[in-house]
């Protein structure tokens, strides 16, 4: 993965250079790519995703979805402004350090998608921003799973080894909720949303990450199953039952997959 910058009049993007190219029939890295409309224009979207964000589903090769997700506030201060952000350089954009992180954690084989890019349009003092990532085939979200009561011992033993992984690698994910786990047809689970996240040495982020997954596991499961379902996460959390410590992203494209148009 080699991230590259660009620049586009008030535009700045951060995109895997190996992901987007310049050569013919390949979506070229510009502003627009980061808009709905771009994509709505050519019949590529293909699904939209519940939440504030309104992530959007895009077919982007023959082989590959993407997704694409605007940061959008949430809370009082939308009343304000939904979606813009104070300014106070590139790198630290929500957008850039957002990508960044995914990145390195992709790199370690780590199951997060693959970033493909990140967008950050300056509006002197404030900011809009987006960003693109690999779809995960045929994943569903932890909560759903939990909600219909499919998600058995063994899942759950492996969410917890999963999220025992990502602490290890220092990882403080600030919003872990069943929404932000999602599991594919192989059962593997994937960590999504890592926005606001960061690296960590260890400390009390670490339970109160296992809280907050908690509080989230009572809104989706019947309440006498929240305490069954956090100690089966728990064991996997202590003993990493199931963990998967190879690369587990097997949905990658061949290096030479052009992401046509």
């Amino acid at each position: 993965m080699r991230l590259t910058a660009l620049r586009q009049k008030n535009s700045l993007m951060l995109h895997d250079a190996d992901s987007l190219s310049d050569a013919p029939g390949s979506h070229k890295i510009q502003p627009r790519l980061f808009t709905a409309d771009y994509w709505r224009q050519q019949a590529l979207v293909v699904g939209e995703a519940p939440g504030r964000g309104s992530s959007l589903f895009l077919q982007a090769t023959p082989s590959q979805q993407w997704v694409l997700r605007p940061y959008r506030r949430g809370g009082m201060v939308a009343k304000l402004s939904e979606k813009r952000y104070l300014w106070t350089g590139a790198e630290r954009t929500r957008a850039f350090q957002e990508l960044r992180l995914t990145a390195s954690l992709f790199e370690q084989g780590l199951p997060v998608p693959a970033p493909i890019a990140c967008c950050v349009t300056r509006h002197g003092l404030t900011y809009e921003a987006a960003l693109i990532t690999v779809r995960i085939p045929g994943a569903q979200a932890f909560a759903a799973l939990l909600a219909d009561d499919k998600a058995d011992n063994a899942l759950l033993k492996r969410v917890g080894a999963m999220i025992k992984r990502f602490h290890a690698a220092g990882l403080d994910h600030v919003d872990l909720n069943a929404r932000n786990i999602l599991v594919d047809p192989c059962n593997t689970p994937w960590l999504i949303d890592l926005d606001r996240c960061r690296l960590r040495p260890p400390g009390k982020w670490q339970a109160a990450n296992l809280a907050r997954l908690s509080r989230s596991v009572a809104k989706f499961s019947r309440p006498s199953q929240v305490a069954y379902v956090m100690a089966c996460i728990h064991e996997g959390y202590v003993n990493k039952t199931g963990a998967n410590k190879n690369n587990v992203h097997t949905n990658d494209v061949p290096k030479n997959d052009v992401h046509k148009n």
